[in-house]
């Protein structure tokens, strides 16, 4: 370990996560608290199980789409940040500074302000804690900041733990509700729903949220500059990470179905609980708190180790305050990104802001994950496909990944027009502070 510290230059990140740290730090990308409730948002919209289940495998078809594209640009580019290199070396370094400043103010810590404030309000559920959610929420936030401080490997191992909590209360999930009575009158129902073109419009807006609860796979990619042999294990990692997920998902749907069939799901809520509900009695309360919790805990962990390696690669290109790109000695890891993500997050849960700012948030991320899947297309002109790794079907997959992006994009400037432009309006505010930072290092080179 310290030979590996010593090898690289002291103001580079350490090497120390291999191709499993990196499909857990995808898997906890994913899977977060929407997995418990997003198959009863998906049912309200189409009533039979062929069409319920068929949006969740297009959810995951698109993910590993895009898996399949970050995995090649890995290969291409096993740069420092990730995405942000991706962005940065294909089109400008302003672009890349955009998704970095909307990651900062609006994508990271507004959804993860929303997570740890959901982590507080289940966790108090088993737990008596005398405190406001919000206080809850901030405490968990600094308390991850600082675990991740100490070091990647530390940071790495306690999302791997939380990753294995996550993946058995799901599997628990899935046993029990295979177990669980269910009214067969009720599992053999679908409603009457007809092909016309309001059904294909309804299935569209099915798979919105799926698309949604599928997002996350694409921060490992941030980690490149701390994994051993990123060419590799991002690759494999995202490949791995993201069809095991679409299993898991699916699983989770097919013993909702099962359990409470289409018509059933589609009028409850909260279909996890429900299906443990009847499967253990009122035991499965409580183990849906812990299990939520988990979950959450396990995707604040994740986000709270990634993307303060976009916000360094930021700070190293000379566009961000120059402290947030130190690196202690000792640990090798941003702390003062760390500690700018967690203090930022912090102060969203508090404000209590954190709904608004969630809002704002799916129009702007899923622009740049069109962007970055488009960023093949340019690399492909300038260098030949790596031997090592091609995007299967490419260009015919590439576009369908990019245009499913850009088409939840303007699904949600359509539903939601006031929170897609005032998220569009942050992302705009950024182009002054880029060029900002750009004229300051200009000036001092």
């Amino acid at each position: 370990m310290s030979e590996e510290i010593s090898a690289a230059p002291e103001d580079s990140l350490a090497r120390r996560l291999g191709v499993f740290d990196a499909t857990m730090i995808v898997m906890g990308g994913i899977i977060g608290s929407g997995i418990f409730v997003n198959p009863y948002v998906v049912a309200k919209e189409v009533h039979t199980s062929a069409l319920i289940l068929g949006a969740w495998i297009l959810g995951g078809l698109t993910a590993l789409a895009g898996a399949f594209i970050y995995a090649e640009l890995a290969v291409l580019r096993p740069n420092l940040g990730g995405q942000y290199a991706y962005l940065k070396d294909a089109f400008h370094p302003a672009v890349a500074f955009m998704y970095g400043w909307a990651l900062l103010l609006v994508m990271q810590t507004g959804g993860m302000a929303a997570v740890a404030v959901t982590f507080a309000r289940y966790a108090k559920r088993f737990v008596d804690i005398p405190l406001p959610d919000g206080i809850v929420a901030a405490i968990t936030l600094l308390l991850l900041s600082a675990i991740n401080c100490l070091g990647v490997r530390y940071g790495s191992s306690v999302q791997n733990f939380l990753m294995i909590l996550k993946i058995g209360a799901i599997a628990v999930l899935v046993f029990a509700g295979f177990r669980a009575p269910h009214v067969a009158a009720q599992i053999s129902a679908d409603a009457d729903q007809p092909w016309s073109p309001s059904l294909i419009i309804k299935f569209g807006a099915a798979v919105v949220p799926v698309l949604f609860a599928y997002g996350g796979w694409q921060t490992a990619s941030f980690m490149t500059g701390e994994m051993r042999n990123p060419k590799r294990d991002l690759a494999r990692a995202l490949l791995f990470g993201v069809i095991s997920v679409t299993a898991i998902y699916l699983s989770v749907n097919i013993v909702c179905l099962r359990t409470l069939g289409p018509l059933g799901l589609a009028n409850t809520p909260t279909p996890a609980y429900t299906v443990l509900q009847r499967a253990i009695g009122e035991k499965g309360a409580t183990f849906m708190a812990v299990a939520i919790a988990v979950s959450t805990l396990g995707f604040l962990s994740q986000g709270m180790l990634t993307a303060p390696r976009v916000f360094f690669a930021m700070a190293k290109d000379g566009l961000f305050f120059k402290s947030v790109a130190w690196l202690p000695k000792r640990t090798r890891v941003p702390v003062v990104a760390i500690a700018l993500q967690g203090v930022l997050a912090s102060i969203v849960a508090l404000s209590g802001k954190y709904e608004q700012i969630l809002n704002y948030v799916v129009s702007t991320d899923f622009v740049f994950f069109g962007l970055t899947g488009a960023s093949l297309f340019v690399f492909r002109r300038r260098m030949e496909a790596s031997p090592d790794h091609r995007t299967p079907g490419h260009p015919f997959t590439t576009i369908f990944f990019v245009a499913a992006c850009w088409l939840v994009v303007l699904a949600t400037y359509y539903n939601f027009p006031k929170n897609s432009f005032i998220g569009f309006g942050i992302l705009l505010l950024g182009i002054p502070v880029y060029f900002y930072w750009s004229k300051k290092k200009q000036n001092a080179a």
